[in-house]
């Protein structure tokens, strides 16, 4: 039975065995993401874990997919797993406290700090503005880079729903979607970073490279570009915060 005959099926009837086939036919969407992020949190936790976790993501997104809807269910499907995914890393609540706080720490004197030169501050700016020695922000950034890898998804994501404020827009997840309104808006972001952070965040997240392979490409050391892709995500936030989208 083909795919469109399997939704049409399962859409009429919610049969238990259909289902069982669409998680068969898609349950390599939930490889390429648990492989994905298991690139950042493998030191962390068992990638038999994140195959666990998104599973149950994709269970969910075949439960809630509306054939009706003009979205593609690969990208619906892959928006829930990692949403699912990230929730359950969170409740493990692996994140020291005082790494938290030094994200925090950073991403607030990023905003002031540019509020004041109407630029994205450069590290030996933050550094003096912090108060902290060069190499000191230097290793936090690097520290924190898989942090902000799960809160900036966690920001977009939240079991698959955008995670917008409330007086923002009266929209339901797959109408936001539709419209891509958000994607836009990150379009417009990221291409207003600057040109090293542009470019980290194009090669990781489109190219879907590696730090190493990144690292290879600008001839820089991978912790080098963690530090990078970790500023980028704070000013990527801090942009969100400004336009109403995301709350600190």
């Amino acid at each position: 039975m083909k795919r469109d005959e399997l939704w049409l099926k399962y859409s009429q009837t919610k049969d238990r065995e259909v289902k069982q086939k669409l998680i068969e036919e898609y349950i390599y969407l939930v490889k390429i993401v648990a492989g994905r992020m298991y690139n950042f949190f493998g030191t962390k936790i068992e990638y038999d874990d994140l195959i666990g976790f998104g599973v149950i993501g994709l269970i969910d997104s075949i439960e809630r997919f509306d054939i009706n809807k003009n979205i593609k269910f690969e990208t619906y499907a892959q928006i829930r797993i990692r949403g699912t995914i990230i929730d359950n890393i969170r409740k493990l609540d692996w994140i020291p406290r005082s790494l938290r706080k030094k994200s925090k720490d950073v991403q607030e004197g990023m905003a002031k700090l540019e509020n004041k030169l109407g630029r994205t501050p450069t590290n030996h700016e933050l550094s003096q503005y912090l108060n902290i020695p060069l190499k000191e922000l230097e290793s936090v950034l690097a520290d924190i880079s898989s942090f902000n890898m799960v809160s900036l998804e966690d920001l977009l994501v939240n079991k698959g729903e955008y995670n917008i404020k409330k007086n923002s827009t009266d929209n339901s997840p797959e109408e936001v979607y539709e419209k891509e309104e958000l994607k836009e808006i990150l379009a417009n972001i990221i291409d207003d970073l600057p040109d090293n952070e542009k470019k980290v965040i194009s090669l990781y997240y489109y190219e879907e490279l590696t730090y190493k392979e990144i690292g290879y490409v600008m001839e820089l050391s991978e912790s080098r570009i963690s530090q990078i892709h970790s500023k980028a995500i704070l000013n990527i936030k801090n942009q969100l915060n400004k336009k109403g989208i995301f709350e600190s």
